[in-house]
C-alpha cells in the first residue's frame, strides 16, 4: 500500500466537504457492481444473502446508512486496502457513465491529484468515449517523454486549458496507446497555430493542412528564413533551423496519417511503438513551445 492512509482520508474528507455524490447519476449498488462482485460479498444484515441485498435495503429502501458508509465498509477496504482498488474507485467516480458533466469530472480529477501526487500517483485521461474523457491512474514520472514537462510549464496559463488537456492526453497515451499520442501531437500543433493566428487577428484559412498552418504562423511571427537579417550572428544556423520547421511539421502529419488516430486502417495494419510516439510527441511539443513563446514575446500588430 503506497498510497498512505493520510492521503486516502484527505481525499475522502475533500469528497465530504465538497458534497460529492460518489456514485454520480447511478444508484450505489449499480455503481459498486462496476467494481466489485456484490453477490459474492457477505451481507452485514442477516435478512439478506449478500452485499447487493443489504446495500439496497439500507441505501435505497430505508436510506439509514450515512452517505460516506462505503469508505468505512471492510468489504471494500478502500482506506486500508491495495492501491489499485482505491485508484479504480476514484477513476470510476469520474467515468462519463457515472458523471456525464465533463467540467465536474475534470474538477474532481484535479482535486484527487492534489493529494495523490504526494504519494507519487496521478489520475490522467486515457481515452475518450463519445467525446468525453475516461481516466486511469499511473505513477508520476514513469513515462518520461522529452518535451512534456517543459510544454506543461509553457502552457500553464489560464487561457491554455485545452492545450494542457492535449498534453496530458499525449503523456498518458505514449505508453499504452501510441496511435492516440501521435494523433494528439498533431492536434497540439494545430491548436497552437490556430490560437496564435486568432489572437493576432489573422484569418485562418478554411480546412488548412498542418503545413499551411505552421507556415502561416511562422510568417506572422517573422520566423521564416527570409526574416533573418544577414548581419545577425549565426544567421545561417538560425535559417537552417527555421527551415527544418517544415520538415518536422511534415513528419508529424505523415506519422499521424499513417499510424495515428483519425484515419481508418486495414485490419491487419500494425501501429508504431511507444518510442515512435515519444519522437512525435517530443517534436510536436518542442515546435509548439517555440511558437507560443515567440508569440508571447513578439508584440501583436
Amino acid at each position: 500500500m503506497e498510497i498512505s492512509q493520510i492521503t486516502r482520508r484527505d481525499i475522502v474528507d475533500a469528497i465530504l466537504v465538497e458534497g460529492v455524490n460518489w456514485c454520480g447519476r447511478l444508484e450505489e449498488p449499480e455503481f459498486l457492481s462496476r467494481l466489485f462482485e456484490l453477490s459474492s460479498l457477505p451481507s452485514t444484515d442477516g435478512r439478506f444473502r449478500d452485499a447487493a441485498g443489504d446495500i439496497w435495503q439500507h441505501r435505497i429502501n430505508n436510506h439509514d446508512w450515512e452517505d460516506h458508509w462505503v469508505f468505512h465498509d471492510p468489504r471494500f477496504n478502500l482506506l486500508d486496502g491495495d492501491d489499485e482498488t482505491f485508484l479504480r474507485f476514484l477513476c470510476e467516480t469520474i467515468h462519463p457513465v457515472v458523471r456525464p458533466d465533463v467540467t465536474e469530472a475534470e474538477r474532481l480529477c484535479q482535486l484527487y491529484n492534489e493529494f495523490l501526487r504526494n504519494d507519487g500517483f496521478q489520475i490522467v485521461e486515457k481515452t475518450r468515449i463519445s467525446g468525453k474523457p475516461v481516466f486511469t491512474a499511473r505513477r508520476v514520472g514513469i513515462l518520461s517523454t522529452p518535451g512534456i514537462t517543459v510544454a506543461k510549464e509553457a502552457f500553464s496559463g489560464a487561457d491554455a486549458g485545452y492545450v494542457a488537456q492535449q498534453i496530458t492526453r499525449m503523456e498518458a497515451a505514449v505508453q499504452n496507446d501510441p496511435g492516440l499520442a501521435i494523433g494528439t501531437a498533431k492536434e497540439l500543433v494545430e491548436t497552437c497555430c490556430r490560437t496564435i493566428l486568432v489572437e493576432r487577428g489573422i484569418e485562418v484559412p478554411r480546412n488548412p493542412d498542418l503545413a499551411q498552418l505552421v507556415k502561416l504562423t511562422g510568417k506572422e511571427l517573422e520566423l521564416t528564413p527570409g526574416d533573418i537579417p544577414e548581419q545577425a550572428k549565426a544567421a545561417e544556423t538560425i535559417k537552417r533551423l527555421l527551415s527544418n520547421l517544415a520538415t518536422i511539421t511534415q513528419g508529424i502529419a505523415e506519422l499521424r496519417n499513417q499510424y495515428g488516430t483519425g484515419h481508418g486502417k486495414e485490419a491487419t495494419s500494425r501501429g508504431l511503438t511507444s518510442r515512435h510516439a515519444k519522437l512525435a510527441v517530443g517534436a510536436a511539443s518542442t515546435l509548439a513551445i517555440f511558437l507560443v513563446e515567440t508569440h508571447r514575446q513578439r508584440p501583436k500588430p
